[in-house]
């Protein structure tokens, strides 16, 4: 009977000894996924890219052409109203939301393929969460093309008026007064008042500059394949919505002419033939099919 009691108080021992063993090693996980979380935060943070500053497609597109001081965009500047529309359809698709449709036997060219709705989960940005709800509700889908010009408001068909995205610079520059990049003001411009939002914090900007500069001069891949694809939407959205210059403005001639020379080596690529790449996004090359073609 002494045998039996010590050999069962040997087993609730063991057993103890095994649930502190195994708490042990899910706090030793525990901490070590905190830690994992800690040192991301803090490689954002270097990076400059912690949560309250990080930047959508449109919201650098933006940036990059909004005149520091003045606090707008250039007036003679018409291709910005499309191009921050293209860059919504490109997030969208980066973050998973939206696809083109599968190519087919015959191969359908990137054009005639239609936008689907691949997840309908909130992004938590108004303007990209409007732009989903209308891809996702509308059949038949529509192609690329066709939802930049809705967006825009470019089409001449009056029931498909309700998909223009309204005072979309004006909801952005609120977005970057609310993430402390610009700040608002009142200017008069003789015949108006003009609510503008000069820069207040000038090193995002000069960040995101020094961002695109380098990705065309000192960490330049050589393989458009081989590039981050945000920064690669960003570089031929902001030539599309005729902002890109402002960016390479400051540099010296030679660096100036080196960067345009490889930004004008990705302007020439074929947007067909890189969809066709490994992890290539097809949705951004449709968008990009659709400034060039």
């Amino acid at each position: 009977m002494a045998a039996l009691t010590q050999r069962a108080s040997g087993l609730v021992q063991r057993r103890t000894e095994a649930i502190r063993s195994a708490a042990a090693d899910k706090e030793r996980e525990s901490d070590g996924e905190e830690d994992e979380v800690r040192r991301g935060e803090e490689d954002d943070d270097d990076k400059g890219d912690s949560k309250e500053t990080r930047l959508t497609l449109m919201e650098e597109v933006l940036l990059l052409g909004l005149k520091d001081r003045e606090g707008y965009t250039s007036f003679w500047n018409d291709c910005i109203s499309s191009g921050l529309r293209g860059c919504m359809l490109v997030e969208l698709a980066l973050r998973g939301r939206l696809q083109l449709e599968a190519c087919g036997v015959r191969r359908k060219s990137l054009l005639s393929r239609k936008v689907i709705c691949k997840s309908d989960a909130p992004t938590g940005d108004v303007l990209l969460d409007e732009a989903l709800k209308h891809v996702k509700e509308t059949q038949p889908p529509e192609t690329v093309q066709s939802w930049i010009e809705l967006l825009s408001g470019e089409t001449w068909n009056p029931l498909k008026l309700h998909y223009q995205l309204r005072n979309v610079r004006e909801r952005l520059a609120k977005n970057l007064v609310e993430k402390g990049v610009l700040t608002t003001e009142k200017q008069n411009f003789l015949l108006f008042d003009m609510t503008t939002h000069p820069l207040t914090n000038s090193t995002i900007k000069q960040r995101l500059v020094k961002k695109v500069q380098d990705s065309v001069l000192e960490k330049w891949v050589n393989d458009p394949n081989r590039m981050d694809k945000r920064i690669l939407a960003l570089i031929l959205l902001a030539h599309s919505s005729d902002v890109l210059e402002n960016a390479f403005a400051p540099l010296q001639d030679e660096q100036y002419d080196l960067g345009m020379k490889r930004v004008h080596t990705l302007l020439e690529l074929e947007p067909e033939k890189e969809s066709a790449k490994p992890n290539a996004n097809e949705l951004m090359w449709a968008v990009v099919a659709a400034f060039t073609k």
